[in-house]
């Protein structure tokens, strides 16, 4: 009993620092995609205002056109940084886990230790007869 107990500590400790690592990866994910804002943002501004410009002076309004596609980028990118992309992202996973399980599985089924054992021995005879 007090070895299962000792193992049920482990899991759990294991089960902690996963969930440690995945919430510092989302962290630096954030993180990241708020700096490429800070940056594209003023890319973006330059570039409107150049274009407006250019649009104006060369009385050309097709000079507008690529102001289109940047602003879905920067829109994308303040909703990921700022806004409500997460929140919503976590809860369409959660419906796909709940609703489309059959999208999930794996190509053979789960992987078990027989197989993992059978190739690691083709492997190791691969090696060998080399």
């Amino acid at each position: 009993m007090k070895y299962l107990k000792y193992l049920w500590g482990k899991l759990e400790r294991q089960l902690m620092m996963q969930n440690e690592m995945r919430e510092r990866q989302m962290a630096m994910q954030i993180a990241w995609s708020r700096e490429f804002l800070k940056y594209f943002g003023t890319f973006f501004g330059i570039a409107a205002i150049s274009l407006t410009a250019g649009a104006i002076k060369k009385k050309n309004p097709a000079f507008f056109f690529p102001i289109v596609p940047l602003s879905f980028i920067l829109t994308y990118q303040y909703d990921l940084g700022y806004g409500t992309l997460l929140p919503r992202m976590k809860s369409e996973a959660e419906d796909i886990l709940e609703t489309e399980k059959s999208k999930l599985e794996l190509p053979r089924g789960m992987i078990t230790f027989e197989s993992l054992e059978k190739a690691r021995r083709e492997q190791s005879k691969f090696f060998v007869d080399k």
